[in-house]
């Protein structure tokens, strides 16, 4: 099938944003109400969490409410408090050479995807990333030079917190440093097991391994896939071959010396390229971050699309996704 991807530039919340949550919200609320009303948390419940754990972003929360018109259901929705669960696949690693590259796959279902870049400047702080929920992001970068990203961390649990790509928004419109987002990945709760990797302007980095039961671990890891120190869930580990990626980028990480070129052509092809697209988990794209010049770049097979935040071009284009093609490794 073919996806139409879109990239919007809007300072402040307005009417491209109001019109993009206008399109996306009718499939964003089925599945948001697909265990049904009562299954997710009240207004009041939601917006003390925000209060909590998010205060700084608390007005922009308010204004993006009052901007679809303040509707109960829409302001649980974006709070991004204790969502339905989800699964995703995606590979991330640093390249290690001298300039701060973070490179990643996002394998998801292209069925329910934004295929949204969105270059805001919220709060006075110029953010653009991949869009999830229509303000969350599955990665990303910001005009202090920090650059982050996800993975699913391959585990079960399903607790109370928020969804992962709010928590993306959060680090990036508050934090200037790798540093500054450990001490907030430590902190914000998470209804699922996620790894967030952020690498800032001077080469700095690490990998938080979030879970919604126990602390989250932050280390010096410049690899994540699907798991986090063991792997938990064996059949997904297995479907997704996340112990396989993780291997194959480890070795290209410690044996080989590869120009960033050839490092990210690996993330085009199997092992880490997924063509799962019929199951929910092809890759729909390969993000590259070049924090410290404040650029990032969309790759799929034949095809490349690329943004500087300072000067940010919108646009459209249409990629071909297979959906009926089989597992890759």
């Amino acid at each position: 099938m073919d996806v139409l991807w879109r990239a919007i530039s809007e300072d402040q919340p307005g009417p491209k944003w109001a019109g993009l949550f206008a399109e996306y919200w009718p499939h964003y609320l089925r599945w948001w109400a697909q265990e049904g009303d009562k299954a997710r948390p009240k207004y009041l419940e939601c917006r003390r969490a925000m209060e909590r754990h998010m205060p700084e972003i608390v007005p922009l929360y308010d204004q993006l409410c009052e901007l679809v018109g303040g509707g109960d259901q829409q302001a649980r929705f974006l709070s991004f408090y204790c969502p339905p669960p989800y699964l995703s696949g995606c590979s991330q690693a640093i390249w290690p050479g001298a300039q701060p590259v973070m490179v990643r796959n996002y394998d998801y279902d292209p069925h329910a995807f934004d295929s949204l870049i969105l270059r805001t400047k919220w709060q006075g702080r110029a953010v653009m990333g991949t869009s999830d929920g229509l303000w969350g992001l599955v990665d990303g970068c910001n005009d202090a030079g920090l650059a982050i990203s996800l993975t699913f961390g391959g585990r079960r649990v399903v607790g109370e917190g928020f969804g992962v790509p709010i928590i993306l928004r959060y680090v990036l419109q508050t934090c200037k440093t790798a540093e500054d987002a450990g001490e907030v990945l430590a902190r914000v709760p998470t209804h699922m097991s996620y790894n967030v990797t952020v690498l800032d302007a001077k080469r700095r980095y690490l990998t938080a391994m979030m879970a919604p039961d126990r602390p989250a671990v932050i280390t010096h890891a410049a690899v994540a896939t699907n798991h986090q120190e063991n792997v938990e869930w064996v059949s997904h580990a297995r479907f997704t071959a996340t112990v396989e990626r993780e291997r194959y980028l480890l070795q290209r990480l410690t044996l080989h010396r590869e120009t960033e070129e050839k490092f990210i052509s690996a993330f085009l092809k199997p092992p880490l390229y997924s063509t799962a697209f019929s199951v929910g988990f092809g890759t729909l794209y390969t993000a590259v971050y070049r924090p410290r010049k404040r650029e990032m770049a969309v790759h799929w097979p034949g095809a490349r699309w690329d943004f500087r935040l300072k000067d940010f071009q919108e646009g459209s284009r249409v990629i071909a996704v297979p959906e009926n093609t089989p597992q890759g490794a």
